[in-house]
């Protein structure tokens, strides 16, 4: 769960509070104001919360230079240019936290506007109308998925599971196992689709909050083009039965959630039928994502053991 910390005050004469006055212009009445930090933590890279005290109004900057999580090897300059792109272009679509700048020079900072809200994470842990949350996020996915429709190469989603399973360091019986399961899987005609869409492609419960009536996407990084669009509800259904098992010692008990993820996301009962069919796999890739995190190693034992019974039991259908 992300948590904040102060960490330092600026003021007037600071280079990177004076480039945030000037991005934000005439939002900010008092230009000599001194502007507070607060550190967001865990995060992938280094992400401070700016507030303006008196102006009520705080922006949020993510440091691409800055990484602090498991992925190091990648363009900052270009990974910033990205993201900043894509959040332009879905900005009309869904509701995003607006983009404002990027400055490669402050450690390829990339600046957007800052939404005060509950994540998803904090809904699950509370109990705060868990239902009406997935509804909102399956209307949002299915806004964004619609209006972003491409071809589909589903060859880029095998890449992408490849590549989480590269980063795992598996032993090699168990990555030979999980090779097999995915050749199976090429062949499933649960996977194939007319069209492929945009996809969050990180929706985890920390990238969906909540305020008042609306929910807003977050962080957009590993955002994909020509992809499948049940990548994003079998993320989240994956997050829901791991959060499920491991504070409720149930992962049942997210069947029903995530049963009315899927039904409010889907327009007939055909197409709910086959959403069910290739979520498995997406749910597999899910977990997968989480077993990179530094758990213990019983807890990646767990996740490693039920991201593959994800598979089996989708390729249990065929059979």
């Amino acid at each position: 769960m992300a948590k904040e910390k102060r960490v330092d005050t600026l003021g007037p004469g600071n280079a990177f509070r004076d480039w945030l006055v000037e991005v934000l212009g005439e939002r900010i009445a008092d230009r000599n104001c001194k502007v507070h930090v607060y550190k967001i933590i865990p995060s992938s890279h280094t992400v401070c919360r700016y507030e303006f005290p008196h102006e009520e109004f705080s922006v949020v900057a993510k440091f691409y230079a800055e990484p602090t999580g498991w992925k190091r090897n990648y363009n900052s300059v270009r990974s910033m240019e990205k993201e900043f792109d894509i959040l332009k272009r879905i900005e009309p679509i869904i509701n995003i936290p607006r983009p404002l700048a990027v400055r490669k020079d402050f450690h390829c900072a990339l600046l957007t506007e800052h939404v005060n809200g509950r994540s998803l994470y904090k809904c699950m842990k509370e109990d705060d109308g868990l239902y009406d949350r997935l509804t909102a996020i399956a209307n949002a996915q299915r806004k964004l998925h619609d209006q972003t429709r491409s071809d589909y190469r589903k060859e880029k989603d095998f890449a992408r599971f490849h590549k989480v399973l590269d980063q795992l360091r598996l032993d090699p019986a168990t990555r030979q196992e999980y090779d097999r399961l995915l050749g199976d899987w090429w062949y499933s005609p649960w996977i194939n689709q007319p069209f492929g869409c945009r996809v969050h492609g990180d929706a985890n419960p920390m990238n969906y909050l909540f305020t008042h009536s609306k929910v807003y996407l977050l962080d957009f990084e590993s955002s994909r083009e020509h992809a499948n669009f049940v990548q994003d509800l079998g993320i989240v259904a994956a997050e829901l039965k791991h959060y499920f098992a491991v504070h409720r010692r149930d992962g049942r008990m997210a069947e029903p959630y995530i049963g009315h993820l899927l039904w409010h996301y889907s327009r007939s009962e055909s197409e709910f039928y086959g959403i069910t069919r290739a979520l498995p796999f997406f749910m597999s890739l899910g977990l997968l994502r989480m077993a990179r995190l530094g758990q213990s190693p019983e807890h990646r034992a767990y996740i490693l053991q039920d991201a593959r019974a994800c598979l089996e039991s989708g390729l249990k259908v065929l059979s």
